[in-house]
C-alpha cells in the first residue's frame, strides 16, 4: 500500500477583511486553485492529495502550505507569494517540493535540495510521533 501524502494549503492566508467579513478571494484560495489546476498533469498526482484548510495560523507568513504524510516529517512553509505574476512559479516550486519530500522515506529535504521559494520560508519541521498506549 503507497503512503497517502498531502499538501495543505491555508485558505484564509492573505485576506482581505472588512467588518469582521472576508472580501474576495484570499491570496490562499487562489494558491489552492492554481495547485489544483498545475497537479492535473503532474506525475505524483495519485501519491497526493491538495487540501484547503482553515486557518494555520501563520498569518504573519501568508501564504502557508504543509506537506504532510503517515511516518514522515510535516513540514511547514510560509511567505508564498500569490500575486497574479508569480502565482504559477509559486505553484510549481510547491509542487517540485512535494515530489522531493514524496521520494525521501522519512520525509527529511535537505535545505539545498528544495526549490528557491521553498529554502526560505520554512515555518517549521514537525517530526513524526508515535503514540503508544500508556
Amino acid at each position: 500500500m503507497k503512503i497517502q501524502h498531502k499538501i495543505l494549503v491555508c485558505s484564509t492566508c492573505a485576506s482581505v477583511w472588512q467588518n469582521n467579513k472576508r472580501v474576495g478571494i484570499s491570496g490562499g484560495q487562489k494558491l489552492f486553485k492554481k495547485l489544483t489546476q498545475q497537479s492535473q498533469d503532474w506525475s505524483q498526482s495519485k501519491n497526493f492529495t491538495i487540501e484547503s484548510v482553515k486557518c494555520m495560523s501563520a498569518c504573519s507568513h501568508s501564504c502557508v502550505v504543509a506537506f504532510a504524510a503517515p511516518g514522515k516529517f510535516t513540514y511547514v512553509f510560509g511567505n508564498l507569494s500569490h500575486d497574479a505574476n508569480s502565482i504559477s512559479a509559486t505553484s510549481a516550486a510547491v509542487l517540485d517540493c512535494a515530489k522531493l519530500y514524496c521520494q525521501k522515506s522519512d520525509g527529511v529535504m535537505l535545505w539545498a535540495e528544495r526549490p528557491e521559494p521553498l529554502k526560505k520560508g520554512i515555518i517549521a519541521r514537525i517530526p513524526n510521533f508515535v503514540w503508544e498506549n500508556s
